[in-house]
């Protein structure tokens, strides 16, 4: 994992001398993370989380001089693709249907029965959860992020993630 200070140095070669070649070594670095967090955030949908990643790192290459390298990067990195995604949700006007398992490709799947099962049961959880809801547990549960950090991902104040997480509970608790 990159430290602050080799974040902030890698923007300022992209910045100052437009080197391709530390760009690449943040994507190499977060995205990962990033496909993942997306991928369960569009529960599932293979081609969406494609298209949201991809959408996330252009938007983050051609804003890289906005960046103001107060947060970490990969915590603005996170918050763009949440707008990324806020904003599909906004021109579809929908939500997302429940994709089959088959749509997790095939070196995202774990392939055991119980696992298999165990993953049905939490996209059965997170399928009811608002957007904000599903965000928050995704970032608090499985990024393990602290909740400052969830609160400068998703622009709202702290107190306003802590409902969120608390409502999500109760929601995913009463899923049958």
């Amino acid at each position: 994992m990159l430290t602050k200070w080799e974040e902030l140095r890698l923007v300022a070669r992209c910045v100052a001398g437009d080197d391709r070649r530390a760009f690449e070594r943040l994507v190499e670095e977060y995205q990962q993370p990033l496909r993942r967090f997306l991928l369960n955030l569009t529960m599932g949908n293979a081609s969406l989380t494609d298209d949201l990643a991809q959408d996330t790192f252009l938007k983050a290459y051609l804003g890289l001089r906005s960046w103001q390298g107060v947060a970490r990067f990969k915590t603005w990195l996170f918050r763009i693709a949440m707008n990324e995604y806020y904003g599909y949700l906004r021109r579809n006007r929908e939500i997302l249907p429940d994709d089959p398992p088959d749509s997790i490709p095939a070196d995202e799947r774990v392939d055991t029965a119980g696992a298999t099962e165990a993953r049905l049961d939490v996209e059965r959880c997170l399928s009811v959860l608002s957007a904000n809801e599903r965000a928050a547990v995704l970032l608090f549960y499985l990024e393990d992020k602290p909740l400052k950090e969830i609160s400068r991902i998703l622009d709202m104040p702290e107190g306003t993630v802590k409902s969120h997480l608390s409502r999500a509970k109760v929601k995913m608790a009463q899923v049958r």
